[in-house]
């Protein structure tokens, strides 16, 4: 226990000097990985219950697009704007994730459970903002609603799993690297 504690402590140590560039690249992958699990996930979850396979993508076109007709902007069709919409802001949260755990001390990783419990936390707060524009503009119902917090609550910690496990494992192999 004393040697694990004493490891954990050392890493930590050495994370501070990881520089903020690792972060970002290490984020900027984890995000991206971290969304096409999610995505990946989703489509055969939506697959297996005989819906259509893209209708997330749909959805989050929809909201894109119903955004921007407020400004009496026109945009692409759906399923295209969602799959850009996602693979936009998911690395861009990774990239900001990545920055912020090598400029705050007290969110650096010293293990792949922290770096997992971070990714996951900091993607549910993050996205909530994101989630709650949907059924605003696209003037769900009450039980759409809940369906559309119940599935993105699920997919977004998936999301949040794989880019805390990315960026944990990233960094700590960045640090392993440079102490060798």
């Amino acid at each position: 226990m004393e040697r694990a504690h004493h490891a954990n402590a050392q890493i930590t140590d050495r994370m501070a000097h990881t520089t903020p560039l690792r972060g970002l690249v290490w984020g900027l992958i984890g995000g991206f990985a971290g969304t096409l699990a999610m995505d990946l996930t989703l489509m055969g979850v939506l697959a297996a219950f005989g819906s259509p396979a893209l209708s997330c993508f749909s959805i989050v076109g929809n909201t894109v697009a119903r955004f921007f007709s407020m400004g009496n902007v026109e945009m692409a069709s759906a399923i295209p704007m969602g799959i850009a919409t996602h693979y936009v802001v998911g690395p861009v949260i990774g990239v900001i994730f990545g920055l912020v755990i090598t400029r705050v001390k007290a969110l650096r990783v010293n293990s792949r459970k922290k770096s997992i419990l971070l990714g996951i936390l900091y993607v549910e707060i993050l996205s909530q903002p994101l989630l709650a524009t949907t059924p605003i503009l696209l003037k769900m119902t009450m039980p759409e609603t809940m369906q559309w917090y119940a599935g993105s609550f699920v997919m977004h910690m998936i999301a949040g799993a794989v880019l805390g496990a990315v960026v944990g494992c990233g960094l700590r192999l960045a640090v392993a690297s440079n102490h060798r």
